[in-house]
């Protein structure tokens, strides 16, 4: 698993495009967060918070993340090098966890630098450092969680073609239902029918989380779904190969 991780890690800051996709999302949050005027502009909401940030990257996620994997299974089919896996000490697993590892990491590493922003913010503060770290880190730790769901949609995702771009775009409507689709049906409902299909999807529990409160319900949520759509990767790779 270990050398697959270093293999896709390798792969995607071998190139240009590696950096491009991060400095892409970077750029557009910061403009949205800074600059653009909006509900989503730190300064236009006069209140020291990155609440904006935490709106606003799920739906950059959808671009994103699709972007990060869309290339890790379906290259390898393209190219036929899966079958080169196979000569490897691998199992399905191996291969799958090694490269949502991977793609998670990558993600983690865009989302670091908005830490930079957190210190801003908490410059601008009125006095200085009065910033809610409560709801700050249990956001930015639930950026961390829905990463990990995206990320294992998208290599599921990259396991069902050998084209990238119908992978991006699966992907990405995979990533928007889960996320936002069952909010959308449940709104559809009252009582506990929409209460069960809200909790079916992402944004419930995202939203939990962003509260500031970690609750273990929300959590085992996002590692069980990920472990899921690993699960659908794995078998996929072992149809593959």
């Amino acid at each position: 698993m270990y050398s697959i991780y270093l293999k896709e890690l390798k792969s995607f800051f071998g190139t240009a495009t590696g950096y491009i996709v991060i400095a892409i999302f970077l750029i557009a949050t910061g403009l949205m967060l800074w600059v653009f005027p909006g509900d989503y502009n730190i300064i236009d909401r006069g209140y020291a918070d990155l609440e904006g940030l935490f709106a606003l990257a799920p739906w950059l996620y959808m671009f994103l993340c699709p972007a990060v994997t869309m290339r890790m299974i379906a290259e390898e089919r393209q190219n036929g090098t899966m079958e080169l896996l196979v000569t490897r000490p691998l199992t399905g697993w191996d291969i799958a966890l090694g490269k949502l590892l991977a793609g998670w990491t990558v993600v983690l590493i865009a989302l670091l630098p908005t830490l930079v922003w957190f210190v801003s913010v908490n410059l601008l503060a009125e006095p200085q450092f009065n910033v809610d770290y409560a709801q700050f880190w249990g956001s930015w730790m639930g950026l961390l969680f829905l990463a990990l769901v995206f990320v294992s949609v998208g290599i599921f995702s990259s396991s069902l073609s050998k084209n990238q771009i119908v992978v991006f775009i699966l992907s990405a409507l995979f990533c928007f239902t889960l996320y936002y689709g069952f909010e959308l049906i449940g709104s559809l409902f009252s009582g506990n029918v929409a209460y069960t299909l809200r909790t079916v999807g992402i944004h419930e529990h995202y939203s939990s989380i962003a509260r500031g409160v970690i609750d273990s319900r929300d959590i085992a949520y996002f590692l069980s779904v990920s472990a899921l759509f690993a699960y659908f990767t794995k078998l996929r790779i072992k149809n593959t190969l």
